[in-house]
C-alpha cells in the first residue's frame, strides 16, 4: 500500500491504508493539511483500490481546490526560500535581503507581498538561466529564450522551437531540485520525448536526478501553497 500519485492535473498524492475494519472503499480529505488517504478493505486489490480513486478524481480535485489551504504572505510567516524556511520580516533600506533565517523586505506592509515576489522571480530566473545554461553547454545545444510563469500544471517545460519556461515557484525550493527541472527541459532539446534515450540524457546531465524528482513528486504541491496576492 503506501504513497501513490493520481496523476492528472494537478496529480494528487494519496495514502493507501489497508483496513481489517474496512468494509468498503473510501476517500477522506484530510481538513488540516488536505492529506488524501484511501482506505482499503482486506481482500481488495491495490489495482481495484486505485481505480475506485480515479473514478473520483474530479471530486477529490474540487474537495482540495475548495480548502482554505493556502499560506497569505505577511511579516512573520514563514516561507521556503531555495529549501530553507525563512521568517518574512520587514527591513530597512531599499533591497531585499536573505540571511540567518530571515528574508528582510523594506517598504510599507501593504507592498511587501507583491515586492517580495518580484524579488523571488529574479532570483529565480538568475538560477535558472545559469543552470539551463550550464546544461545546454553540455549538450553543445542551444534554446530560444527563458520564460518563468506560475502555472499549477507543470514546472517546466520545453518548446520544439527550443523555448523554457519554468514555473518561478521553484525558486522556493532546494537547489537540487530546481537544477533537475533545468536539466529535464534541456535534455528536450536533445529529445523531445520522455522515451529512455530522453532519461539518458537527464542522467548524463545530472547524474543521481532521482532523488530531486522524488522530492518535487513528493513536495512539490506544498510550494502553491504560498500566495502573494
Amino acid at each position: 500500500m503506501g504513497q501513490h500519485l493520481l496523476p492528472g492535473n494537478p496529480p494528487v498524492a494519496l495514502t493507501l491504508r489497508k483496513s481489517g475494519r474496512a468494509r468498503r472503499l473510501s476517500l477522506r480529505v484530510s481538513g488540516l493539511d488536505g492529506q488524501v488517504t484511501l482506505t482499503v478493505p482486506q481482500g481488495v486489490s491495490e489495482t481495484e483500490a486505485l481505480g475506485f480513486a480515479r473514478s473520483k478524481a474530479d471530486w477529490l480535485r474540487r474537495t482540495l481546490a475548495a480548502q482554505p489551504s493556502g499560506v497569505t504572505i505577511a511579516p512573520g510567516v514563514m516561507l521556503p526560500v531555495e529549501g530553507k524556511m525563512c521568517e518574512v520580516v520587514p527591513g530597512p533600506g531599499r533591497q531585499v535581503r536573505l540571511g540567518a533565517g530571515r528574508v528582510l523586505v523594506p517598504g510599507a506592509e501593504d507592498t511587501l507581498a507583491p515586492r517580495l515576489r518580484a524579488w523571488l522571480r529574479a532570483r529565480a530566473r538568475d538560477r535558472l538561466a545559469a543552470a539551463s545554461d550550464h546544461h545546454a553547454e553540455r549538450l553543445g545545444l542551444g534554446y530560444s529564450r527563458l520564460a518563468l510563469r506560475d502555472t499549477r500544471s507543470r514546472w517546466g517545460s520545453c518548446s520544439a522551437q527550443g523555448a523554457l519556461s519554468y514555473s518561478w515557484r521553484l525558486i522556493l525550493a532546494p537547489p537540487e531540485v530546481l537544477d533537475y527541472v533545468a536539466a529535464h527541459e534541456v535534455a528536450h532539446l536533445a529529445e523531445m520525448n520522455h522515451s529512455p534515450a530522453f532519461w539518458a540524457v537527464v542522467a548524463r546531465l545530472l547524474p543521481g536526478y532521482g532523488a530531486p524528482r522524488a522530492w518535487l513528486r513528493r513536495e512539490g504541491a506544498a510550494l502553491h501553497r504560498y500566495r502573494f496576492e
